[in-house]
C-alpha cells in the first residue's frame, strides 16, 4: 500500500502582510497535482489544517476545490482529509457524503471515519479523525470534563481501533500536538502550558499516524508517527527549512517505510543580516521572502523604505542590538532634565552607544523636536 502524507497547507494566509496566494497555487495547484501522479499513490493523505482560518477567502476555497478536482477525478486517486484547529469542521465537511462516491473522504468527526482500502495483500483501515478540543471529546463522551487533550485521546484512541474491525493494518490521520514535537513559531498554539501535549504512546497499535498541527518535518515511535510538515515556510523560523511531503509504504506485514519528496518553492525565505550600504549592492535574495536585520551603529532614516526598492517582500525588519558601554548608565537630573531637548537627547545617546551624537543625525532629531513641539503648542 502506498500512501502520500501532507499536511498544514494554510491556503489564504499571508506573511508580513504579504499574500501567499501566487505561491500556494505554484506549489500545491500546479506542482502539488504532478507529483501526486509521478508518485501514483493508493491514496492521498491530508492531516489538517487545509485552510488558515475557519472562514477562508473565496480564492482560498477555489483553489482546493481545484486541486481536488485533479487528483480525485483527474488522477482517479482517492484523496482522505481532516480538519485541523484552523478550520471549521462544518464547513470543510460540506458535501462529505456526496464526495465520498466519487473518492474524497473527509473525517469531520473526532470519533474517526474509516476508509478501507484494498492492495494485493488484503485491506488497509484508514481512520481520518478531525481535530477536536478536550470539552468537545468530553462532549462525545458523556463526560463532564478531560483535563487536557492527553485524557481526552486515552479515551478516543480504543473507540478509533474499535472503527477498523478485524482489519490488522492500520492507519490513523489526526491533528496533534505529540509531546516532544519541535514547535516552528507559525503553528497557533493548540492550548496554553503542555496540556495541549498528547503522550506518543497513545497513538501505540496503528502501524502509521499521519499526522499533522507542526510545521517542521520529524518522527516518533521509530517513524511510525511522522509529522509531513507544512509545504511553505509560514514564519522565519522556518528560513532554510527543507519543505517535503512523504511517501509512505506498508507491507503485508504492517512494516513501514517512507520517502521524503522534496517541495521547491516559488519564492525562498531568507534571513538578511548586515550594513545597509552592503544590503543595497547585494544582489541574491532580491525576489525572495526576507527578514532584514541592520547591523549600523546608527540608525539609517527611512532604512525599511529605501530596502523596500530592492526587496519587495519584507516580513520583517529590525536593528541588532549594539553592545553597551562599559559602567552604570547615569540617570539625569533635575539639572539634565532642564537641558534643551537635543542636548538631553545628545547625553542619552552618549550614554547608550557610548559616542557622542553624529552631525549627520542633528538635522534629523531638530526637526523631530520641531515637530513634536508643533503638535503639542
Amino acid at each position: 500500500m502506498r500512501l502520500l502524507h501532507t499536511a498544514d497547507w494554510h491556503l489564504g494566509r499571508t506573511l508580513g502582510g504579504h499574500s501567499l496566494r501566487a505561491e500556494q497555487e505554484h506549489l500545491l495547484g500546479e506542482e502539488f497535482p504532478r507529483l501526486v501522479a509521478d508518485a501514483s499513490p493508493d491514496a492521498v493523505l491530508i492531516a489538517g489544517d487545509i485552510f488558515d482560518r475557519a472562514v477562508p477567502p473565496a480564492e482560498a476555497v477555489e483553489l482546493l476545490d481545484d486541486i481536488l478536482h485533479r487528483i480525485v477525478v483527474g488522477l482517479r486517486i482517492p484523496v482522505v482529509m481532516i480538519p485541523g484547529n484552523h478550520d471549521e469542521a462544518r464547513r470543510l465537511s460540506f458535501g462529505a457524503r456526496m464526495f465520498a462516491a466519487a473518492g474524497l473522504h473527509i473525517g469531520d468527526s473526532p470519533l474517526g471515519r474509516v476508509v478501507t482500502l484494498q492492495d494485493a495483500h488484503g485491506p488497509v483501515a484508514i481512520v481520518a479523525a478531525g481535530y477536536s478540543t478536550p470539552l468537545g471529546l468530553a462532549q462525545q463522551a458523556g463526560a463532564e470534563a478531560f483535563a487536557d487533550h492527553d485524557a481526552g485521546f486515552a479515551w478516543l484512541a480504543p473507540q478509533l481501533h474499535g472503527l477498523c474491525g478485524d482489519t490488522a493494518r492500520r492507519v490513523l490521520v489526526a491533528h496533534a500536538f505529540v509531546a516532544g514535537g519541535a514547535v516552528c513559531d507559525s503553528e497557533r498554539g493548540i492550548s496554553v502550558g503542555g496540556t495541549g501535549q498528547i503522550t506518543a504512546a497513545r497513538f501505540a497499535g496503528f502501524h502509521y499516524v499521519a499526522l499533522g498541527h507542526l510545521h517542521r518535518p520529524q518522527a516518533m515511535l521509530d517513524g511510525r508517527l511522522r509529522y509531513s510538515g507544512s509545504p511553505l515556510a509560514y514564519s522565519t523560523s522556518e528560513a532554510g527549512q527543507a519543505k517535503q511531503m512523504l511517501l509512505v509504504e506498508i507491507d503485508a506485514a504492517g512494516a513501514v517505510t517512507t520517502e521524503a519528496i522534496g517541495l521547491v518553492p516559488l519564492r525562498g525565505l531568507r534571513l538578511l543580516r548586515g550594513e545597509f550600504a552592503a544590503l543595497r549592492a547585494a544582489a541574491e535574495a532580491r525576489d525572495d521572502f526576507v527578514a532584514i536585520t541592520l547591523t549600523d551603529a546608527q540608525p539609517i532614516p527611512d532604512a525599511q523604505r529605501a530596502l523596500a526598492d530592492l526587496y519587495p517582500r519584507i516580513i520583517g525588519f529590525g536593528y541588532a542590538e549594539q553592545p553597551r558601554p562599559a559602567g552604570p548608565v547615569v540617570v539625569p537630573g533635575g539639572t539634565a532634565r532642564a537641558l534643551k531637548p537635543l542636548d538631553l537627547f545628545g547625553e542619552f545617546h552618549a550614554a547608550m552607544r557610548g559616542a557622542p551624537l553624529p552631525e549627520e543625525a542633528r538635522a534629523v532629531v531638530v526637526a523631530a523636536i520641531a515637530e513634536a513641539e508643533a503638535a503639542t503648542a
